[in-house]
């Protein structure tokens, strides 16, 4: 029983010291903020409060190479680290401001995508799926699909483009991004409810017309084109016609435009009836026509 004790006081007495040894203040994942105290072949030493200093190999000094470590994290600097190894059996951690660099851009790009923002990139590349671009430091990507020139994508190189964030994933280092859904957006910003359009109708449906605008494309359902049901849209419009119609509605994360005529008249089949006097006097109808859009939202 003795020797069980002796084995198990032995045992306690080590398990204590291992607990000494080990600060648990310091975990790896951590952000910490330590002082630069000196330097050596392997990087620089930096005091972060623990029992031993902590190691900054250079590889993990900057995402950009250092020629200077000294004159880039002079001594007595205090700044930020991601602790990226846990304490050896000196007590020591390893640090990274590269990685928590990236963890900061990472963050930035998905918030730049949850809020839809519009952002300049830099095109540094093509291949046959689209073009590579640097985006807030990182390779992006634009499909072919997502650009506004999809043919000689080699003029593209060196210039900067807008573009909106379709994807972010860190785990994979994948940044996809749109140049046709930014000039979509800013396009978009220029339009409002009841503001009155002139385009072209590009096509013909059962269903209504595709009218085109600014860049923009609208759909004139048959049933906002009078207050006076219509049998044969054929026989009112034709592609290549130039028509004025008022927004009624704008849903950008479908890109749909609706347009409406049919406020414009002034009794219900008016535009069946004289289409070029409608037509020719919509400027002056837009008013009216807005205030009763107005009360029908």
């Amino acid at each position: 029983m003795a020797a069980e004790s002796k084995s198990l006081s032995f045992s306690m007495e080590d398990f204590e010291k291992a607990l000494e040894a080990h600060n648990y203040e310091f975990q790896k994942g951590q952000v910490v903020t330590g002082t630069i105290a000196s330097y050596d072949s392997e990087g620089v030493y930096v005091d972060i409060g623990g029992k031993a200093p902590a190691l900054l190999p250079k590889p993990e000094a900057s995402l950009k190479a250092v020629l200077d470590i000294a004159a880039a994290l002079p001594v007595g600097e205090k700044r930020e680290f991601l602790i990226i190894r846990d304490q050896n059996a000196d007590g020591q951690v390893t640090l990274s401001i590269r990685q928590l660099e990236l963890q900061r851009i990472w963050a930035h790009l998905q918030t730049l995508q949850d809020n839809g923002t519009v952002l300049t990139v830099k095109v540094t590349g093509t291949n046959r799926g689209g073009v590579t671009v640097d985006a807030e430091g990182m390779r992006g990507f634009i499909p072919r699909s997502h650009l506004e020139e999809k043919e000689n994508l080699e003029r593209l190189v060196g210039q900067r483009l807008s573009a909106t964030i379709l994807e972010v994933d860190a785990e994979k280092r994948k940044v996809v991004l749109s140049e046709r859904m930014a000039v979509q957006s800013a396009r978009y910003a220029q339009l409002e409810l009841g503001q009155l359009i002139e385009g072209e109708v590009t096509g013909l449906k059962p269903f209504g017309a595709f009218v085109s605008f600014d860049g923009n494309t609208g759909l004139l359902h048959i049933q906002q084109i009078s207050q006076k049901r219509i049998n044969n849209l054929a026989e009112l419009l034709t592609p290549g016609q130039v028509i004025r119609a008022l927004i009624v509605a704008i849903d950008e994360g479908r890109g749909r435009i609706s347009l409406s005529t049919k406020p414009l008249e002034n009794y219900p089949g008016e535009l069946l009836e004289n289409f070029a006097e409608v037509m020719n006097s919509a400027t002056d109808r837009a008013e009216r026509a807005r205030q009763k859009l107005e009360k029908e939202q």
